[in-house]
């Protein structure tokens, strides 16, 4: 996990027909720990968010062979039910719930030490890639964490 990138999944530990799962590490440094909070570092709702949303988008370009781009729309549904620290790790669910007409729905949960920390229903706009750099550097992160059938 590189926080100050928005690289949030370090490697696919498995792709289903309609699910995925990642493992992300929470670095043990981050400039983002500095304020959130001074003495009490823990990763912040929005980044937990965020890492949920690409494991669905993840699985969301597997089951379209990436060949088209989701985007973020919508969070709905987000809960946060535990803290995570520096140098946890996380694993996470995503479902595809639904898919079409340009969109697709995703649930999605982290879970850090064997509980749940965070659940919520991601929806994204599917589309082609609006530039070449962008679809090259989704194939080249496939590849880097391990997307089957990309690398």
């Amino acid at each position: 996990m590189r926080l100050e990138y928005f690289q949030m999944v370090d490697r696919v530990v498995e792709l289903g027909a309609e699910s995925i799962t990642v493992a992300s590490t929470v670095p043990d440094a981050s400039p983002v720990f500095e304020g959130h909070f001074p003495g009490y570092p823990i990763l912040p709702g929005v980044l937990m968010v965020e890492t949920m949303a690409q494991a669905g988008g993840w699985l969301l370009l597997a089951l379209n062979g990436l060949s088209r781009m989701p985007f973020l729309s919508k969070v709905g549904e987000a809960k946060f039910r535990g803290f995570v620290g520096p140098g946890s790790a996380l694993t996470v669910h995503a479902n595809r719930i639904h898919d079409g007409s340009g969109y697709a729905v995703c649930s999605a949960r982290i879970e850090s030490g064997g509980k749940r920390v965070a659940d919520a229903e991601i929806t994204y706009r599917v589309m082609d890639f609006p530039a070449p750099e962008l679809e090259r550097m989704m194939r080249d992160t496939a590849k880097r964490i391990g997307l089957p059938g990309h690398g």
